[in-house]
């Protein structure tokens, strides 16, 4: 190679040599503590490694996913992402599960100044309250999801709910979003009662008979994973969801619906994933190479991983660099393809406008299926841009 070429060649990305060099991405997940949602979101990631690759990766540099356990703790995940920086090396974060860790990543990020794009935490403060210029999002929030469900809870005029949801970061979210949106809605609806036990430790008995006492018209709920499945079988030995309304954030997604078969309490509101009945090119694309790779089907977390993965590709080849400057300039305003559609990752706050699917629980052969569903795309479902920036700290 002559000089001349050499020196056109200094950026990251500007000729890949036959043996180029990875792009190391490092990703990190808890796995261990919420495996329902996670082991199918490593397939995704895992599946898009592979297609990025076999396409002749990113300006002919190979991706290589350099993936850590975060054991869902905050401490331990700050301290796996330092790793990951400094002895890895990676260009970009990726992952995390649960809003605490999330937010704990997040500020790591913005002090390091190093590129996370948070898969799933769903608190609205990852990209509002405590949002940064090296934070983005691809899931829609909590408010997002909220706002998909109060027109059809508004819509019953149930003037006395209860909440019920986890204690802690994302659980609390919810739930303000709900009693915000709901107020704007209905303003004549009350909140008679509110449940928040601990993550993974419901006391579902205790939990069913206090809202049960508190004669609530409708719930609205955000519990998921084991804590539903308990809260599901007590609240129908005890009779309370036959006299009540229930919303249900994220109960149709296959993760924490599959489990309860024939227990799925039937005519509650979700939003979820109905993956056998999505009819589009990019979804059949996808579930195609999904159930070919790994003879399964794919769950939601499936296609947050493969989305994932993808946006990180997509920011590194539109940056054609691994500097965390550009990396943020390419990522803002980045569109791609998902199998939910395309999304854009708005310049204003980092947030992803991916969407949702909303709908009721019913049966079908012995397990839970959505019916009557829709897709609500997410840029229908954001705050107004003065909102959001009365919010943001930047």
């Amino acid at each position: 190679m002559n000089i001349a070429r050499i020196l056109a060649c200094t950026a990251a990305f500007a000729c890949a040599a036959p043996q180029a060099q990875p792009i190391k991405v490092g990703e990190l997940n808890s796995y261990k503590t919420f495996p329902a949602f996670l082991e199918p979101y490593r397939k995704g990631w895992q599946l898009a490694l592979e297609q990025i690759n076999a396409a002749g990766g990113v300006r002919g540099r190979p991706l290589e996913v350099v993936s850590r356990e975060d054991g869902g703790n905050p401490g331990e995940a700050v301290r796996v992402a330092e790793e990951l920086i400094t002895r890895e090396r990676v260009a970009l974060l990726t992952g995390t599960f649960a809003s605490h860790v999330g937010l704990a990543v997040s500020n790591l990020a913005a002090r390091r100044k190093v590129v996370f794009i948070a898969a799933e935490p769903l608190t609205d403060k990852i990209v509002w309250e405590n949002g940064n210029r090296y934070t983005f999002r691809l899931r829609p929030s909590t408010y997002m999801q909220v706002a998909m469900l109060v027109p059809e809870a508004a819509r019953l005029k149930k003037k006395r709910w209860a909440l019920v949801y986890p204690n802690y970061e994302y659980g609390q979210s919810a739930a303000a979003s709900f009693k915000k949106l709901l107020a704007a809605a209905q303003p004549d609806a009350q909140i008679v009662a509110e449940q928040a036990p601990a993550l993974g430790k419901i006391d579902a008995g205790a939990v069913v008979q206090a809202l049960a006492d508190a004669r609530p018209d409708a719930i609205f709920s955000a519990l998921f994973a084991a804590d539903l499945q308990k809260f599901v079988r007590e609240g129908s030995l005890r009779g309370l969801f036959a006299r009540t309304e229930v919303f249900n954030l994220l109960g149709g997604e296959p993760e924490y619906l599959d489990p309860l078969k024939d227990e799925t309490p039937e005519g509650w509101w979700v939003t979820g994933y109905p993956w056998r009945e999505i009819d589009t090119p990019a979804h059949r694309a996808f579930l195609e190479a999904y159930r070919k790779r790994w003879q399964d089907y794919p769950r939601l977390g499936s296609v947050v991983g493969y989305s994932t993965l993808y946006t990180a590709a997509r920011a590194l080849e539109k940056a054609g660099s691994t500097d965390s400057e550009k990396l943020v300039d390419a990522l803002k305003g980045l569109r791609l393809s998902t199998p939910f559609g395309p999304i854009e990752y708005r310049a204003l706050d980092h947030q992803s406008t991916m969407g949702a699917y909303v709908g009721r629980l019913g049966k079908r052969d012995g397990a839970g299926v959505m019916v009557d569903w829709r897709f609500a795309d997410g840029v229908n479902y954001l705050p107004t841009d003065a909102e959001v920036r009365a919010l943001r700290p930047d």
